[in-house]
């Protein structure tokens, strides 16, 4: 880890607390930052993002992007503007990405962009990596008593803060006890 990194751990046991996991993230992020979601087909990154629309306050249900790959969700209050990239089926780096314009959205909302590692790294030097794994058999932890009884519902989930921005950051609030309200 460099002197420009910062990590935290986080196991989600459940859609509610991976949900919960994006609303607490909601509240470290600022207009300007960029987000680069990483996991295999049905990792959480959409539910994630959804806890993320929740606590940035935005308008509109957030969902997955694949087919219109980028949606943009204007904030219900004063904060900044959620924008949702699913760069899966898009195969080259930034230079494709382009036409979407990130850059000029960036500086004032939160870039949130699902398989965009080696693709967006470019926009900006500080940017938080979440890498969100299933953990499957004897790795896998109790599943929580909130409703969820499928141990393949836990995820081990990896913040690493990069650049300056993220240099002096407590991503510990991440972690911690769960109090997810059950809906």
């Amino acid at each position: 880890m460099s002197a420009t990194e910062t990590i935290v751990h986080v196991t989600a046991k459940s859609p509610r607390q991976m949900q919960e996991l994006g609303r607490r993230l909601a509240g470290l992020l600022r207009p300007g930052d960029l987000v680069l979601l990483t996991g295999e087909l049905g990792a959480g990154k959409t539910t994630l993002t959804r806890g993320l629309g929740e606590g940035l306050g935005v308008r509109g249900a957030v969902t997955s992007p694949t087919f219109v790959i980028a949606r943009v969700h204007p904030p219900l209050t004063g904060g900044p503007a959620l924008v949702h990239v699913d760069a899966y089926r898009l195969g080259g780096g930034l230079d494709e990405m382009e036409d979407l314009d990130l850059d000029v959205s960036l500086p004032e909302s939160v870039v949130v962009v699902e398989w965009g590692d080696g693709k967006v790294e470019e926009l900006s030097e500080d940017r938080l990596h979440v890498v969100i794994e299933r953990a499957v058999g004897a790795d896998a932890p109790a599943a929580a008593d909130d409703g969820a009884a499928d141990e393949d519902d836990v995820r081990e989930v990896v913040v690493r803060g990069v650049g300056p921005r993220w240099a002096d950051a407590d991503l510990t609030v991440l972690a911690g006890e769960w109090t997810a309200p059950v809906r």
